[in-house]
């Protein structure tokens, strides 16, 4: 947990504050199974990295290394901006990378995007009949996606993992003669942190894990759970939106602009939409409702309203032309635009834990879930390509005793819930939590504009030392 989570454009990818001086890239080559036997399979697997040097060299702490998720890459894929702006102090400047296994240049697994289906409801709003998602149709496209990464990947995809990605991380550690890293983990960047530092003691300077996942939760099915705060995020988006009915004119109230919303996902169940060169339907709708609700500032919920906007527009017959946001997610929803990264990222979730096989199981969830619900349940519970993967070739890690880590989350995170990181701090009774109230935000540090996380976490990144207490920050921004 796209795991972005999730760039939004070239200059969002800057992330890691000014850096000064020459970039040293290097590519080391990292054993596919680094603990093979002596029949295993002996392909390498290409690491780039990126070294900048430090303006302070006697400040500097050693290398760091910094992992988003970006997007969660089973069945509909929420992305989420890159971090910009104050992330990091300049000081301890001195390594970036590398890049997660998978998505080397040499190896990618080629295949088109996925879309899961969604339940159509009856008019008392109860599943009016089995949804396409779990019959022949879904469950032979998430076949197919896991068919295609063998295909194109086969000699790559049992060695795809968090625990194999940890040992590529400890690789480039070694090849830079370094005896411990800084860490910064985003989303499921956060989950590959607990792993290393848990695989690798003692191997670790600072650790800041922002959108804290809960170890417990992580596997192939990790947004069920979320439809709470997913919903809470909706609301909160459209009041914000009713706010400025004059720009986007989508109701003056919340319940209004909700209203709307369920409009358009029941003109999208009758007729898909038509959108410049796409076709949204009422599979498409939930992702983008999805995709929509990462970020909670104003700029990311205009973008979403004004999708919205033409969305409406477009169940009304009229001709659109999709704005920027709205048409770069659906290149990447309905085409092979980046299917690379998502690719890589679902080997990797699938090769950590197991799904279920039964497509029965996903029905009974759906069944069990809130019919009430048009857009998070369907998506949350669906089947993906997991269902159809090889069995993981290790056992999940169990997370370390304790690590005094720094840890990042909003209360209202719809993607890596606050209670995930209340979890790990409680696990790690040396680590420090800083909250940041209310805000349906997720990944905080660098991105959502707090002065307050901002200087905590870079603070602890220029010292080394973490605050004496927790930190509890208000959603106010710089």
């Amino acid at each position: 947990m796209s795991g972005r989570g999730l760039p939004a454009s070239p200059s969002a990818r800057a992330g890691a504050g000014p850096r000064t001086g020459p970039v040293a890239c290097r590519s080391d080559r990292a054993p596919g199974d680094l603990y093979r036997g002596p029949h295993g399979n002996s392909f390498t697997s290409t690491r780039t990295s990126q070294r900048y040097r430090a303006h302070d060299r006697g400040r500097r702490p050693g290398a760091a290394r910094r992992a988003t998720g970006r997007r969660p890459a089973t069945g509909r894929v929420p992305r989420v901006r890159h971090p910009r702006g104050r992330t990091a102090v300049r000081a301890p400047a001195g390594h970036r990378g590398p890049d997660r296994r998978g998505r080397g240049a040499r190896r990618r697994a080629r295949r088109r995007a996925w879309l899961c289906a969604l339940v159509r409801h009856g008019r008392r709003g109860r599943p009016a009949h089995r949804p396409p998602c779990l019959t022949d149709r879904m469950v032979s496209f998430s076949a197919g996606l896991a068919r295609r990464c063998r295909t194109h990947a086969g000699d790559l995809v049992p060695y795809a993992s968090t625990c194999n990605s940890a040992r590529d991380m400890d690789v480039i550690r070694a090849a830079l003669g370094e005896r411990r890293i800084s860490y910064l983990g985003y989303s499921y960047g956060s989950y590959l942190g607990e792993v290393y530092t848990t695989m690798f003691p003692g191997r670790t300077d600072r650790v800041v894990l922002d959108g804290v996942i809960d170890p417990a939760r992580y596997g192939p099915r990790l947004l069920r759970g979320t439809e709470a705060a997913g919903k809470h995020a909706l609301r909160g988006w459209a009041d914000w939106t009713a706010a400025h009915d004059e720009d986007y004119g989508l109701g003056r109230t919340g319940d209004a602009v909700l209203a709307t919303v369920e409009e358009i996902q029941s003109a999208a169940e009758r007729a898909p939409l038509r959108v410049g060169a796409y076709r949204v339907d009422d599979q498409v709708l939930p992702a983008l409702v999805l995709n929509g609700l990462s970020q909670d500032n104003p700029s990311a919920y205009g973008d979403f309203a004004q999708g919205v906007r033409e969305l409406r527009r477009a169940a009304g017959g009229d001709p659109v032309s999709p704005s920027p946001w709205l048409a770069e997610l659906l290149q990447f929803l309905l085409t092979g635009h980046d299917s690379a990264y998502g690719s890589a990222q679902t080997a990797i979730l699938c090769g950590d834990g197991t799904a279920p096989r039964d497509p029965e199981t996903y029905w009974r969830d759906l069944r069990r879930a809130d019919p009430r619900d048009r857009f998070f349940a369907p998506v949350t519970n669906d089947i993906n390509a997991c269902a159809f993967w090889g069995p993981p070739r290790e056992r999940p890690t169990t997370l370390r005793a304790d690590l005094p880590a720094l840890l990042v989350n909003a209360t209202g995170d719809p993607r890596t819930l606050y209670s995930g990181a209340e979890t790990v701090h409680r696990g790690w009774p040396s680590s420090r939590l800083i909250t940041l109230h209310d805000a349906d935000q997720h990944v905080v540090f660098g991105v959502f504009g707090s002065a307050c996380v901002d200087d905590a976490v870079n603070a602890y990144l220029a010292s080394g030392r973490l605050p004496a207490t927790d930190v509890s920050c208000p959603r106010t921004r710089s």
